[in-house]
């Protein structure tokens, strides 16, 4: 006859040989569910980043609607607009505002145009003063010069974003810092936070992007209505 204590040591070494082998069973789970996920969801360089970037937005044009917030930091002041935004490589860009009023914002890449038509009035200037260097998100018309015009380096990416930080190379733009929020399985850009030297900040959120646009080149020039006044930018 077995003992009182054999049959506890026997009953403790089967319980230890089932959590093994329950442990063993739930290791390999997890082996296969790892060997499954996507090389997406690992971390990337910088350069693969960007590359990525450069391969989505490679095409001639696309189209996508943005949401505006604009906070100026010593006044507390925070300002929102919306609307729709169409790009065409090099340097072409249509910005449509629908909320709070309407406002266009349309340039060739060389001449600027304002419009706002409840106020009547356009404002004309050089496109390269106010979209230059990747200021005022230019660089979205021509994703190749971003590493051009700012040293790039990596942000705090989550779990759904690559973050890139964008440094401009130059101080003359009154840009401090920019960042790009890159989604990480189609390398798409959704949002562009912009923070100038005096803490202000404007972020930009991007949805519905459509890409593999061939737009006309007449919806990037402005005819200047008939009763409008023309003001000239920088004068």
């Amino acid at each position: 006859m077995v003992g009182l204590a054999g049959r506890r040591h026997s009953s403790f070494e089967g319980m230890a040989m089932r959590l093994m082998r329950q442990l063993s069973i739930l290791a390999a789970i997890c082996l296969l569910l790892t060997a499954g996920m996507p090389a997406a969801a690992a971390d990337l360089s910088v350069d693969e980043i960007l590359a990525g970037v450069e391969a989505r937005y490679k095409g001639p044009g696309f189209s996508a609607r943005f949401f505006q917030e604009s906070t100026l930091k010593a006044m507390d002041i925070r300002d929102t607009a919306e609307g729709t935004i169409l790009i065409k490589r090099p340097d072409m860009m249509r910005w449509e505002y629908e909320k709070p009023e309407y406002q266009l914002i349309v340039t060739d890449g060389e001449v600027l145009w304002i419009y706002r038509p409840e106020d009547r009035q356009v404002m004309i200037g050089d496109a390269p003063d106010y979209f230059g260097g990747g200021k005022g998100a230019g660089f979205l018309s021509d994703i190749r010069s971003v590493r051009e015009n700012f040293v790039v380096v990596p942000g705090e990416s989550d779990a759904a974003h690559h973050v890139l930080k964008l440094l401009p190379r130059e101080d003359k733009y009154n840009v401090e810092s920019i960042r790009l929020f890159i989604t990480r399985d189609r390398f798409e850009i959704v949002r562009v936070v912009t923070e100038n030297r005096f803490g202000d900040e404007t972020r930009l959120t991007f949805s519905d992007l459509i890409f593999g646009l061939y737009p006309e080149d007449g919806l990037f020039r402005f005819k200047v209505p008939a009763g409008t006044d023309v003001l000239q930018l920088g004068e």
